[in-house]
């Protein structure tokens, strides 16, 4: 795979996963109070607490995956959030019948994202990011020169003076 189809795969990775939390992110900032609710009726303790810090990694974490920043905090911190609020917001165990079903396929759906988190935070977001641009790797990759050649050789050193100098006996 060419270092462009690579980058670009990441940068559509990136802009997937951001998808599937950004525009909910938005929407519990517009109305923070309300998730806080949810939350209190989910029996979570600090609801209002925890929905402004969940709002706050939904928001910015989306931001920060998007632009490639520090893709190891931004990854782990991510897949943490999504698979805690996984199972605090969709215990299938609790329900039954379709409520059980549509449930756990809410929690399955949400641990596959944390696992895209993982595998974010280990891959590292591309050349076409934040870290990429800064790094100098966005640019195309030049040849590298084989490790298997040998050292380039020393130029003669020139001397002055007319004679040629005297080599020692072996």
């Amino acid at each position: 795979m060419t270092d462009r189809a690579r980058n670009g795969a990441f940068l559509a990775a990136r802009l997937f996963m951001a998808a599937a939390l950004l525009p909910t992110g938005i929407g519990r900032a517009l109305n923070v109070s309300g998730f806080a609710v949810t939350l209190a009726s989910a029996g979570l303790p600090a609801p209002n607490a925890l929905a402004t810090a969940a709002v706050i990694v939904q928001v910015f974490g989306p931001l920060a995956l998007i632009l490639g920043v520090m893709p190891r905090i931004t990854g782990l911190a991510m897949a943490g959030f999504v698979a805690a609020f996984a199972a605090l917001l969709h215990p299938f165990w609790m329900f039954s019948g379709a409520a059980a079903v549509t449930e756990r396929t809410f929690l399955l759906s949400d641990l596959g994202l944390a696992g895209a988190f993982l595998i974010y935070a280990m891959a590292g977001p591309g050349g076409w990011s934040w870290q990429g641009w800064r790094s100098g790797s966005s640019a195309p990759a030049k040849p590298r020169a084989s490790a298997a050649k040998a050292p380039p050789k020393k130029a003669p050193v020139k001397r002055s003076g007319g004679r040629a100098p005297m080599r020692e006996a072996a």
